[in-house]
């Protein structure tokens, strides 16, 4: 159950990323409300993160949080703030993939 936290847990990291990449094009009233989004989300997604460790290691734990936000990040600035999709950042991310695969396969919780 813890694992699936983690995983909803980085999911929210994305998501306070995505807020804070919309805050940054937005003016007035609209970034606040995605501030305020930002916030929401960093909550929790610490929130999460704090839950998971207590039975997960903090090393694997954290690794894959941040692997997980990292990974979501990157899909979100491709699909929706129109970063670049070339070969060498999807390889690596690809293997940043396999990283968090293979940490969740060697842990022993």
């Amino acid at each position: 159950m813890n694992w699936i936290i983690l995983v909803v847990a980085g999911l929210f990291e994305t998501g306070f990323a995505f807020c804070l990449g919309k805050a940054k094009e937005s003016v007035g009233t609209t970034a606040t409300m995605w501030m305020v989004g930002f916030f929401i989300s960093l909550s929790i997604s610490m929130t999460l993160l704090y839950k998971a460790t207590q039975t997960l290691p903090i090393g694997t734990a954290y690794a894959v949080w941040t692997g997980i936000g990292a990974i979501g990040t990157v899909i979100v600035g491709i699909l929706f703030f129109k970063e670049p999709a070339e070969f060498w950042r999807l390889f690596f991310l690809t293997t940043l993939i396999g990283s968090i695969i293979g940490l969740k396969m060697v842990s022993t919780h």
